[in-house]
């Protein structure tokens, strides 16, 4: 007499080879591209001269004022005086009439210096400066 082997599972079977086969492609694929960028920033390429020539990213970049608890004006990690930073906004809204720029004040700051601050910047044209804070928990 033949017996009928009983089954047990009666659901879908699913193979997961196939599918991590995918990911490492993928993983590889994405690991290779992004190597690649890397490398063509690092070739030596000998560029051409151009008189208003810079990078595209020295057009957006951000200038970030800060105004520690004491007053004193940080740029960069330096500490400039009035003139000194009339001058690095000059300059920068010279160079982008879209400059973007960031106050940072101390939270125990007088208004009164951040107003100052805010003033140089409308002197120097600058269009629109930010005013950051944090969020409030």
């Amino acid at each position: 007499m033949l017996i009928k082997p009983h089954e047990s599972e009666g659901g879908i079977h699913i193979d997961f080879v196939p599918m991590v086969d995918i990911l490492f492609n993928l993983l590889v694929f994405f690991l290779l591209a992004t190597s690649i960028k890397q490398a063509e920033r690092e070739m030596q390429v000998a560029l051409p001269v151009a008189s208003f020539g810079a990078p595209i990213s020295a057009m957006v970049k951000e200038l970030i004022i800060n105004v520690d608890a004491q007053g004193r004006v940080i740029i960069d990690g330096a500490q400039v005086d009035d003139a000194g930073l009339q001058q690095i906004l000059e300059g920068a809204v010279a160079i982008n009439a879209d400059q973007k720029v960031t106050l940072r004040g101390d939270k125990a700051t007088p208004y009164a210096q951040i107003a100052h601050v805010l003033d140089l910047c409308k002197g120097a044209k600058v269009q629109e400066p930010y005013l950051d804070t944090v969020l409030a928990e």
